[in-house]
């Protein structure tokens, strides 16, 4: 944790990181974060018991005010998730119980506090808070009196969110995500009263619900001499890809921070996989790489993109900061067999993690005790059709057994299986099929 002499200055870090959508009141909020030690805060919600890089965003965010020498507080909505934030749906939210949202609360929360310093005794020390602490305790009519009564619903039906659900006539928006956004609202007057919480950090399509809460806070504590409130909004644009997809998705599906949805060897891949036109905005964004040196790493690329220098350098810094150093050294290690086509180097369980999704198939394995031919084999998988297109693919030389190329008279034997039980067959530069062996 660095001290506050040390310490970067929030606002700038996120401007130049491309990280910085709108805050509320420019001048009167950099002023306000001048000063170390302002407790700020963003919610996550629980609809799963992980997270996505996608929701990574206002975890860096946090994780940027935490160096900057300001206390984060990470809220997790296990109140508001009960009912569901309708900003970005097409669909009402099914409704969780209490037992599953208090067990996605408490999976995200091993995913944030292995990033985030959560010493109580430093002054910038992060807290997690749930709001069902008391958002549970509110009665109905407390609620409509206290809190509704400051809401306009004409003001509520502009919000983006609502007006598109609001025209949809087959789905429409029920009341009980319309009032998502009281319940938002005072989670931050309620963090005001009890922690001092000042500032609000979310993704630019939450800054309607954003000013909801700042001005319940103006209602109870009104101004200072200057006529400002105490309280601020700080967005972050909802990031996309050069193409304009929604980041963090592939066509298996989310990317998680955590290895038992995405393992830290797809995890890699992913970030590896990078597009060129993506790759400087995703070093900036995603990673704490100071400026610097994204500037040389991103001045390298641009002489020699083929090299992916910056795609090894964007996969190596997240793996590694997610996952750790040891699973950043496994992956690497995993990564260099592949590409020189020994996998016979890998252990079992990185030899799972690596071929889980490729093509595979069971086979007695009886018959490798005298040695089966591949000619017999291969069209037993995906690899190839018939036996004359095996004999083929076996004749031009585009087929290897466990990274090895043979030619047309080999057959596998015992002595092929790695770890007892699989035999990798590939054609080609990219065409697996995993043969598993019982």
């Amino acid at each position: 944790m660095p001290d506050a002499a040390t310490t970067t200055d929030f606002l700038d870090e996120l401007r130049w990181r491309g990280l910085l959508y709108q805050t509320t009141g420019d001048e009167a909020v950099a002023a306000h974060l001048a000063t170390p030690g302002r407790v700020g805060y963003a919610g996550f919600d629980p609809s799963s018991d992980s997270l996505t890089i996608g929701n990574f965003i206002p975890i860096k965010m946090l994780m940027h005010f935490q160096r900057a020498g300001h206390r984060p507080v990470f809220l997790m909505g296990g109140g508001t998730g009960l009912i569901g934030d309708p900003s970005g749906k097409d669909d009402e939210r099914q409704l969780l119980d209490r037992e599953r949202v208090e067990a996605n609360v408490q999976g995200q929360r091993r995913v944030l506090e292995r990033l985030v310093d959560f010493d109580r005794r430093d002054a910038a020390g992060a807290v997690l808070v749930n709001n069902l602490d008391w958002l549970a305790d509110l009665g109905f009519i407390e609620v409509l009196r206290d809190v509704g009564k400051h809401f306009s619903v004409n003001a509520m039906i502009q919000k983006d969110s609502v007006r598109e659900r609001l025209h949809q006539r087959e789905q429409g928006i029920s009341y009980t995500e319309f009032s998502y956004m009281i319940l938002q609202a005072f989670d931050f007057l309620h963090l005001r009263r009890t922690m001092e919480c000042t500032v609000q950090m979310a993704g630019s399509d939450q800054f309607g619900n954003i000013v909801a809460g700042i001005d319940l806070i103006r209602r109870e504590f009104g101004q200072d001499e200057s006529g400002q409130t105490q309280a601020f909004g700080v967005t972050a644009p909802l990031v996309t890809g050069a193409d304009g997809k929604k980041i963090g998705k592939t066509e298996k599906g989310a990317v998680w921070l955590t290895a038992d949805r995405t393992s830290p060897y797809a995890f890699y891949q992913y970030w590896i996989n990078v597009d060129d036109a993506d790759v400087v905005s995703f070093l900036k964004w995603f990673t704490f790489m100071p400026r610097e040196e994204i500037e040389s790493v991103t001045a390298a690329h641009a002489g020699a993109p083929h090299q992916r220098d910056a795609q090894r350098a964007l996969a190596r810094h997240m793996t590694e900061l997610i996952h750790g150093a040891d699973a950043l050294r496994q992956v690497e290690a995993a990564t260099e067999a592949l590409f020189r086509g020994d996998v016979r180097e890998l252990d079992e369980a990185m030899l799972d993690e690596i071929f889980a999704d490729v093509p595979s198939s069971r086979h007695d394995r009886g018959p490798l005790a005298d040695g089966l031919s591949l000619v017999e084999l291969l069209p037993e998988t995906t690899l190839a059709k018939s036996r004359r297109e095996a004999r083929e693919f076996l004749g031009n030389g585009a087929v290897a057994v466990n990274g090895t190329k043979v030619d047309a008279d080999h057959e596998v034997t015992i002595a092929d299986l790695l770890h007892g039980r699989t035999i990798l067959l590939k054609r080609g530069k990219k065409n697996w099929h995993a043969t598993v062996w019982e």
